[in-house]
């Protein structure tokens, strides 16, 4: 193959790396790739660094030695993490999602690829300084969200489930309590999806009381795992609250079913 010109060069080397988030590429992996010297790699490196946090999209970390290389860390700027969230919002706050119960409807949201892309960046973002091993949610609407959250993070998504299958095999399960319908439930996970004392971040789409993520943690702790973070999408207000700590992007400010009324404004994520 011919040597590369160096825009080309640049854009590739950018490609492997945005599609690559977290994984060491040793620089000699691009140097044989592109025929070209360690030096011009690592100058190539140097201007897409400078793109990727000028415009809030990231950055390049550098891991010096023979076993060393380039990854790249995916992240979000406040202000555009803000704009994503406040288009959420806007969507949240119209009166026809309002469900009995002061439930919205969201499963359209959690099917659109753009809006659970940026919403997996923020995640990613605000977790980024945890070491996570896994991403936990539960069935059925936390699944887009976990795995969005997931892509930019590296890590395997574990699902927990309110019924027994078969096809997961030996099963860990735990009995919960809902904590806004105080309903007694059964939360179950394969004991072959989570190793012993793995960490675990806990990604869900809508949390009021809290009794669903509470019951994951109890789960986590037949497998001895740790729970490293907890985010939700949105929450509701509850007169008791199961969860202490926790990241909402966010939260229902007012709602009246009756007077068809919501109003849902920014979470506690960078507050």
């Amino acid at each position: 193959m011919e040597k590369w010109k160096r825009s080309a060069r640049l854009v590739d080397i950018t490609r492997h790396l945005l599609t690559q988030p977290y994984r060491l590429i040793p620089l000699t992996t691009f140097a044989e790739q592109y025929q070209a010297a360690k030096s011009s790699i690592s100058e190539d490196l140097d201007i897409i660094h400078e793109v990727l946090e000028a415009e809030g999209n990231g950055k390049l970390e550098t891991v010096a030695g023979a076993a060393g290389g380039v990854r790249y860390i995916p992240s979000i700027s406040n202000d555009n993490a803000l704009q994503v969230i406040g288009r959420l919002c806007e969507k949240l706050s119209n009166p026809e999602r309002i469900l009995p119960g002061g439930f919205l409807y969201m499963s359209d949201l959690l099917g659109d690829p753009t809006l659970l892309d940026d919403i997996g960046r923020i995640f990613a973002k605000v977790f980024a300084e945890k070491p996570v091993d896994v991403v936990m949610t539960v069935e059925t609407k936390g699944i887009p969200i976990a795995y969005a959250t997931a892509s930019y993070l590296r890590a395997p998504v574990v699902i927990a489930r309110y019924d027994y299958r078969v096809t997961e095999g030996s099963v860990v399960t735990v009995n919960t309590v809902s904590g806004s319908s105080r309903r007694m439930q059964q939360l179950s996970l394969s004991k072959r999806s989570l190793p012993e004392g793995s960490r675990v971040l806990i990604i869900d789409d809508f949390m009021k009381a809290g009794g669903t993520v509470r019951g994951m943690m109890d789960l986590l702790t037949e497998f001895k795992a740790e729970v490293v973070g907890v985010g939700v999408m949105l929450e509701a207000p509850a007169e008791e609250r199961l969860v202490e700590d926790y990241v909402s992007l966010a939260q229902v400010a007012a709602i009246d079913v009756k007077e068809k009324m919501v109003r849902v404004e920014t979470g506690n994520a960078f507050h």
